[in-house]
This record gives structure tokens, C-alpha cells and sequence, in this order.
């Protein structure tokens, strides 16, 4: 079989090149807004639903929840963000982010727990991730898609890892703020300022310019559409390992799922060691893409890539089995500087390689892979702490990941030999 041809760029030598591109700036500026609310949702959520129910398998039933929709909607969502004006779609889909924000803010309210029982708020907390699910299989691909149609090729890796590095920002802040506004506000009103963070987001996205889909795509029909992406992606190697590759890695190294459990039974750190340890991975992850913005890599990404995902297994290992705090911390921090260079590779790769008429439903695919492992992992890890114990459960997933490297290493010689 023929290889793949590589992908051949010149790389800038300006670390601020896609950020001197005002629209560019004004998507990272609603990126970060709305990331950084994202990850708050998701700190505030998970310890709200623990201490409501103290069962672990309850933090995997809210990542269960907004997984299903996700997945089940993705190839559509990537076929309608191809044929849709990406900056509509997008702010529709965050105002109905808006909208749920505001309904767990009520939930989390004196009147809902005079209303309603403890059970019927957990439920209700369920539902909520599930229309969250629905949005966010829209909202992903719009955000990726739209990076090509801003800044030119030459300076799509710039721009990617100023993407990746705007995420993980938002990720730092969001955990960390959300356990230290838990400790100080209590949950209402850091649901509160997390409604704030996503209308701002919106505001940042309205000054956006139009993104109508090209003219070929209204000709295609829907399955005919979801089928040409699906067909680009099996058929692209280095693309298809790259996100087989962290889709399991995700899944089975997930241990930040159970960091609640963790931060309250067994370092016991409370609200805001709680917030640290959250943000620990991220902390590691927005180092390494700052390192990587300013000295980009220039050979070997794909095996340097699997490298990072084994180490980033061994993390895992040493976090499930640490009972100090610090030791943990930095097992996560390292974990994300680690985690960081893989996210670097893949995303660049998958902007690289995708056709820019194709990029949504690539993406859609993409968060089937990538996105949901995310929530399948935090599923995974809540059903095997009940079935194994916490610890021995984060240990599985890392010694799984692990697993998941030699298997791709052997499995996947063009992921390994990729280079761009």
C-alpha cells in the first residue's frame, strides 16, 4: 500500500501571527468565555451532584446523559454546520446554553428545593446535560470549522495552537475558578457568574462576520453528505489513528472524573483543593502549548505523539495511586503537559488534511472520537469504581492506555511516521 502523502507547510516564525487577525482574536476572545463557563458547569456540577447523592456513579450518569445526543447527532450536526451560516448556528447554539444555565441556577435555588425533592433535582440536573448534549454537537464543529475561513494555511498551525491554547486556558481558569466560587458564593451564585461568562461569549462571537457554507454542499443530500466525510476520514490513516488513538486514551484514562471523590474522600482537600486539583491537568496542558507556540515542533509529531500518550497513562497510575495532594497535582499537571502535545498533533493535523468545504462534518467526526470519549470516560470511570473501587479503577485506565499506545504503535505505522 502506497503512503500517505505528508502534509508540507511553512511553518511562521511569528508565535502572535493568527492573533494579529482581528476576527481571529474576537474567536478566541467567545471561545474562551464560553470554554471557561464549560469547564465551571463541569466542576460546579460534578461536586453539586456528589454531595446531593454521594455515589460516584452519579457524576458518570451526567457525562452518560450529554454523551448520548452528542453522538447520536454528530454526522447530521457536522452535515448541517457544512450547509449553515457557522456564526448563526453558533450563537443560537450558545444562547440555548444560555438557556440551561439559567434552569440549573433555578435547580440550585432555595425555591426549587422547597418544590422539589432531592431525587427530582438530580433528574432534572440529568436532563439538562442531555439538552446540553443536543447543543454541543453543533457548537464544536462550528468552532473548528470556522478557524479556516479566517486565517490563511500558511498559518493554520499557528492558529491551531493558539486554538488549543485558548481552550486549555479557559479549562484553568473555569476549574479552578469554580471550585474557589463553590468555597466563597456557594453553587447558585457561581451559577450565576457562569451565565454571565456564556452571555459574554455571545457578545464576543456577534462581532463576527458571516460564514456561508460553500455552494457545493446545498447539492448534496444529507446521508450523501454524512457519507463523503465519513468516507474522507476512514480513508485519511494518519487522521483516523490520531483520533482512534486519544478516543481510547480518553476513555480509559479518565480520571478526572472522579476527582470529587478523590478531593472529598481521600486526600480530603475540600471546595478549593478540589478547584486546584481540577485545574491541574490544564495548568500542565497550557504550559506545554505555550512552549510549543513559541518553538513549534519540526519532525517526528506522530511518533512524539505516542510517546506523550503513554506517558500521559503513567500519569494516571501515579494519580490513582498517590494520597498526598501534591503528588497528585503534579501527576495531573504532568498528565496535561503530556495530554497538551498530543492535542497540539491531532489538531493540526486534522486542519491540515481536511478539505476546507468538508471541515464540519471532519469535526463532528472528530468529536465522536475525541469530544464524547470525554464523557464516555467519565461514564466508564463512575460504572468501574462501583464495579472495582476508585482506586483500582483509575489504575485500570491508565495501565489501559498504556495498552492502547503499543497496540497503535505496532497497528498504525503511518500515525507513527506522520511528520508535518
Amino acid at each position: 500500500m502506497e503512503e500517505e502523502q505528508q502534509p508540507s507547510i511553512q511553518i511562521t516564525n511569528d508565535p502572535l501571527a493568527a492573533v494579529r487577525i482581528p476576527e481571529y482574536r474576537n474567536l478566541m476572545t467567545g471561545r474562551f468565555l464560553f470554554v471557561c463557563a464549560m469547564r465551571m458547569i463541569t466542576t460546579v456540577v460534578g461536586w453539586w451532584i456528589y454531595q446531593l447523592t454521594r455515589d460516584p456513579l452519579a457524576i458518570g450518569l451526567i457525562g452518560l446523559s450529554e454523551v448520548i445526543p452528542a453522538l447520536s447527532l454528530a454526522l447530521y450536526s457536522g452535515h448541517k454546520v457544512d450547509i449553515s451560516d457557522k456564526k448563526k448556528l453558533l450563537l443560537r447554539s450558545i444562547s440555548g446554553y444560555f438557556a440551561a444555565a439559567c434552569f440549573l441556577l433555578f435547580l440550585s435555588s432555595g425555591s426549587a428545593k422547597a418544590v422539589f425533592h432531592t431525587r427530582h433535582i438530580e433528574w432534572f440536573i440529568y436532563g439538562t446535560f442531555f439538552c446540553t448534549g443536543i447543543l454541543r454537537s453543533f457548537v464544536g464543529p462550528s468552532f473548528t470549522s470556522m478557524i479556516a475561513t479566517i486565517v490563511p494555511k500558511k498559518l493554520l498551525q499557528n492558529a491551531t495552537t493558539w486554538n488549543q491554547g485558548t481552550w486549555l486556558s479557559a479549562s484553568v481558569t473555569g476549574h479552578a475558578l469554580g471550585g474557589f466560587l463553590i468555597a466563597f458564593v456557594g453553587i447558585s451564585n457561581t451559577l450565576a457568574v457562569i451565565a454571565t461568562f456564556i452571555l459574554l461569549a455571545l457578545l464576543a462571537l456577534t462581532q463576527l462576520k458571516p460564514k456561508p457554507p460553500f455552494k457545493g454542499n446545498f447539492e448534496k443530500k444529507t446521508w450523501e453528505s454524512v457519507k463523503e466525510g465519513l468516507k474522507f476520514v476512514f480513508s485519511t490513516k494518519a487522521l483516523l489513528a490520531a483520533m482512534a488513538l486519544d478516543m481510547f486514551a480518553v476513555l480509559f484514562g479518565g480520571a478526572v472524573a472522579l476527582i470529587p471523590v478523590f478531593a472529598s474522600d481521600i486526600l480530603k482537600i475540600g471546595p478549593i483543593g478540589f478547584g486546584w486539583l481540577n485545574a491541574a491537568s490544564d495548568i500542565g496542558a497550557i504550559i506545554i502549548v505555550i512552549i510549543l507556540t513559541l518553538s513549534p515542533m519540526k519532525k517526528a509529531q506522530g511518533k512524539k505523539m505516542l510517546i506523550a500518550v503513554a506517558g500521559y497513562g503513567v500519569c494516571i497510575i501515579l494519580f490513582g495511586s498517590s494520597k498526598w495532594f501534591l503528588l497528585s497535582f503534579f501527576a495531573l499537571m504532568i498528565s496535561g503537559i503530556l495530554d497538551g502535545i498530543s492535542v497540539v498533533v491531532r489538531g493540526t493535523v486534522m486542519q491540515l488534511l481536511t478539505p476546507d468545504h468538508m471541515r464540519g462534518r471532519v469535526s463532528s467526526v472528530s468529536g465522536m472520537f475525541v469530544t464524547s470519549s470525554n464523557e464516555l470516560g467519565q461514564f466508564e470511570s463512575g460504572v468501574m469504581s462501583r464495579l472495582m473501587g476508585v482506586i483500582p479503577s483509575v489504575l485500570f485506565g491508565g495501565c489501559m492506555t498504556i495498552a492502547v499506545v503499543a497496540t497503535t504503535w505496532f497497528k498504525a505505522p503511518t500515525l507513527r511516521k506522520f511528520e508535518y
